[in-house]
């Protein structure tokens, strides 16, 4: 079968806040671009609820309308919005080459990669049941909804370590659960969570379920699980946050740019700039720090404006 070719100026791959914010940019710079939405049209925050943190938006707005409205807005100045996954990319010289859904191969003088970040779950039916209603894989987007209530953080590194002590100043209890007898977290962090005197630690347990009628009451804990004194133990918790990392999606440009060893892409410093000339990075698959929607539509910013003075060299 013959791949289908097309020629185009600007290609942004990924449609949460960086996407569509590199598509508002670039259109208004007259760089036509095409954006492909991928595989969450909205990227991340179509799985949330309300959004609360995003400035402009004085009474919260839920994830979808958030996303809907930058959509309009790339639109508006005549972005080119196609549904569609990126399958596979060939940056070994310019133009770069971009094979969406595997049957057609965009060439772009300018990429800008905005693929994001998948967050991990434990695999539990429950979390799918109750997403959005007690389910969360952001303590800062999330933790507000549960001031003065209790809730539990499953992980044990430096990011679970974050999220339960950035929880501890919201809720009354918080409970980090924890697989190994031990934190993998850095020693600081690790003993700052012991220094806050309302977090539990619940080393060797395992989430085995969740539980609620309109939402998360509690969860079904197994401790010392496959061990002679195995035993079954159940919390009263609002909310269950996962902190066990995201998975950056990344894999398709794995041959041609470098990522750290857990796959986010890796820029020049301070810049959307990978090590290829025209080729940037933005939002979630290039940020392990943040994470942020608002962060994200910053760095989106940035790429596009880095386009536009790429092709005007």
């Amino acid at each position: 079968m013959e791949l289908t070719n097309e020629k185009v100026r600007c290609l942004i791959i990924g449609s949460g806040p960086a996407g569509y914010t590199a598509a508002i940019y670039a259109s208004r710079a007259n760089l036509s671009p095409v954006l492909y939405e991928g595989i969450q049209p909205g990227g991340q925050l179509t799985t949330t609820t309300e959004v609360e943190n995003f400035p402009g938006y004085p009474n919260g707005v839920t994830g979808p309308e958030l996303m809907e409205d930058l959509k309009k807005q790339a639109l508006r100045f005549g972005a080119d919005v196609r549904s569609g996954i990126a399958t596979a990319s060939d940056l070994s010289s310019s133009p770069y080459k971009i094979t969406i859904d595997g049957e057609k191969v965009i060439e772009t003088d300018t990429l800008i990669i905005c693929t994001g970040a998948t967050a991990k779950y434990l695999g539990l039916p429950d979390e799918a049941k109750y997403a959005g209603m007690g389910v969360s894989a952001c303590a800062t987007c999330d933790g507000f909804f549960y001031r003065k209530k209790n809730v539990a953080v499953v992980g044990g590194g430096d990011t679970a370590c974050e999220e339960a002590i950035y929880l501890a100043g919201l809720a009354k209890q918080v409970y980090l659960i924890v697989r190994k007898p031990y934190l993998r977290a850095s020693k600081v962090m690790q003993e700052r969570v012991f220094k806050t005197p309302n977090i539990q630690v619940l080393f060797e347990h395992n989430t085995i379920g969740l539980f609620g009628e309109n939402g998360v009451e509690g969860a079904h804990l197994v401790k010392r699980l496959g061990e002679p004194d195995e035993e079954k133990v159940d919390i009263a918790i609002d909310g269950f946050f996962l902190a066990i990392g995201h998975k950056p999606n990344s894999d398709i440009f794995k041959p041609w740019l470098e990522t750290d060893e857990v796959g986010y892409i890796k820029t020049i410093e301070g810049t959307p700039r990978t090590k290829i000339p025209g080729v940037f990075a933005a939002g979630d698959v290039a940020d392990p720090h943040y994470r942020q929607a608002i962060t994200a539509a910053g760095s989106g910013c940035k790429a596009a404006i880095e386009a536009e003075r790429y092709l005007s060299l």
